[in-house]
């Protein structure tokens, strides 16, 4: 088993205690952390001290809320991020981003600085304090898997383990602070046999995939719907065996977009309820025996509800449990559930016919207006594998169902949670996380007003992501669901922000011929960011964004 998801003491010389701070860093880089993301304070200006001797690298951010986007888009590439911040002000400007990674479970360690100890014994009217210290780790404990106040030497390291062991275990965000007067005090690690495993009940799961081979060998038209978790997990590799083997044609939810390859032939695309493709929705809801891979049951994943699943053909393999039918096998995990049905199912030979090829794009007509079908069918066409899309949320959201990304994991989004802001931010996380992919974020105006200037970290770290937005004009999603004066905003010159924070070029798209030329430019240059203002009529809209705006728009206005 990985040292990492393991409780045993990992540092070589116990007798040569590593301070608190030491055990930390150094337990992070071993669990993959190699950046840290924040805004100093005070209380956690020591702790950056460290971090700065350290081979773990910190990235400043413009705000406290990007830096948590940041780590979100890190973890989810590299299995686990982390972000500091001071106590207070900085805290609590990140509890938003760390919520949405809580519910979308990515793997953020939010580190935290804190008054001293001695501090805070006297109970003094601190600077940056909003009530009794302990409110704080209050706060986190709703949004984390695991938290801990690193105030006593004796089992600091012994905490720091097991919530590292919780972040892995869990997916899910972990809450450490750490107050500033514990930094160079002596640590005590505490070597310990493993206190348990995570493995699946044998029993339960040899009858599990049992039931599902035998269900599978009577299907005449199994399809596989693949979810978030599968990412999450990181067992893609799983799945793109099964798929192999079995020559079971694969639709992705829309959290779970991308994890796999959009353009293997298997692929049949999104699937959204009555919201996607109509193709999509008669393929899965079509199959007489329907294969779900960590598909989580929310309302986007379902098109607001409007999937319709039949119990009775549906085998749903989530992280812990396996339902089939009416049957329900606990204490099963995904990844030996898939393992093993890799091992167990039989081979077969398909001649796939190859995917439906994307529409052939006519020639840019000069001076047409452009429209959000032409402008996804124009990223379509200048996607490459070498190009990761982060996707913020409206309609630059739904319109991606057609969006076919190259590799899998190559499409990252706040796709149930929801938060505007994160695509920027989330993919500085993810290009530093991997610097042989560019970014492609597509992002509204009203999402990048709220995050888009940290565009000037990219800048400054010689970054070069490639920022699409689409300019409606205003929220153009609930102009959708219910149309207002509160949806309307500032306009901004989106294609001048390099005069402001330089390094970055931009341009202004209203036609079909101005977004070929600026496409082209912005792809051909590197070493900088590339932003495109693509200027589209406000009701103008996706597909998927007509359908979901009828179904929120009743109940809005119900």
């Amino acid at each position: 088993m990985d040292q990492r998801l393991t409780g045993i003491c990992p540092w070589p010389d116990v007798m040569n205690h590593p301070t608190v701070a030491e055990y930390l860093l150094d337990r992070l880089q071993v669990a993959g952390v190699d950046h840290v993301f924040g805004v100093p304070g005070d209380d956690v200006l020591g702790l950056y001290r460290k971090l700065a001797a350290s081979p773990i690298r910190h990235i400043g951010t413009t705000r406290e809320d990007t830096a948590a986007f940041a780590a979100d888009g890190y973890a989810r590439c590299r299995g686990i991020g982390a972000l500091a911040v001071t106590y207070g002000v900085g805290a609590l400007n990140v509890v938003n981003a760390v919520a949405g990674a809580y519910a979308e479970s990515s793997p953020v360690v939010v580190i935290s600085g804190a008054p001293g100890v001695d501090e805070q014994r006297k109970d003094p009217l601190l600077h940056h304090r909003f009530g009794p210290f302990q409110f704080q780790r209050e706060i986190f404990e709703r949004i984390t898997c695991a938290s801990a106040v690193l105030d006593d030497p004796l089992i600091a390291c012994r905490e720091i383990d097991r919530c590292l062991q919780a972040v892995r275990r869990d997916s899910k965000p972990i809450y450490l602070e750490l107050p500033r007067d514990q930094l160079d005090v002596e640590g005590f690690p505490i070597p310990s046999a493993e206190t348990g495993t995570d493995d699946s009940d044998p029993g339960a799961l040899a009858e599990a995939i049992g039931e599902t081979l035998q269900r599978l060998e009577r299907a005449r038209d199994p399809v596989i719907l693949a979810g978030v978790e599968v990412h999450r997990r990181g067992l893609q590799d799983f799945l793109a065996r099964l798929v192999t083997m079995s020559c079971i044609p694969v639709a992705a939810t829309l959290t779970g977009k991308s994890v796999v390859g959009e353009r293997h032939p298997a692929y049949l695309g999104v699937y959204e309820g009555a919201l996607g493709p109509d193709s999509v929705r008669a393929g899965v809801e079509g199959a007489d025996f329907l294969l779900m891979l960590g598909a989580t049951v929310n309302d986007v994943d379902t098109g607001i509800f409007t999937a319709r699943l039949d119990p009775a053909r549906l085998v749903h393999a989530s992280q812990d449990q396996v339902t089939i039918g009416h049957h329900r096998y606990a204490d099963v995990r995904l990844r030996d559930f898939l393992a093993a049905l890799c091992t167990a199912v039989t081979p077969k030979v398909r001649d796939w016919s190859p995917q439906a090829p994307l529409s052939q794009l006519p020639d840019a007509t000069p001076g047409k207006p452009m429209t959000v079908a032409r402008l996804i069918a124009c990223l379509n066409a200048a996607l490459t594998p070498e190009l990761r899309v982060v996707c913020d949320v409206g309609d630059c959201l739904f319109a991606t169902l057609e969006l076919r990304v190259h590799e899998r994991t190559h499409f990252l989004a706040s796709a149930f949670y929801t938060s505007m802001g994160f695509a920027v931010p989330a993919a500085l996380g993810a290009q530093i996380a991997s610097p042989d992919l560019r970014p492609l974020i597509l992002v509204g105006d009203g999402a990048f007003q709220m995050t888009g200037t940290e565009l000037s970290t990219f800048a400054r770290l010689g970054l070069d992501p490639l920022v699409i937005v689409f300019n409606k004009h205003g929220y153009s999603t609930e102009r959708f669901i219910l149309e207002g004066p509160f949806n309307d905003i500032a306009e901004w010159r989106f294609e001048r922000i390099g005069e402001l924070i330089g390094s970055v070029n931009g341009y202004r798209v209203q036609t079909e011929d101005e977004l070929e030329e600026a496409l082209r430019q912005a792809l051909a240059t590197t070493g900088r960011p590339s932003l495109i203002n693509v200027h589209l009529e406000a009701n103008d809209a996706s597909p998927a964004m007509r359908r979901l705006a009828e179904h929120l728009g009743g109940r809005v206005n119900a």
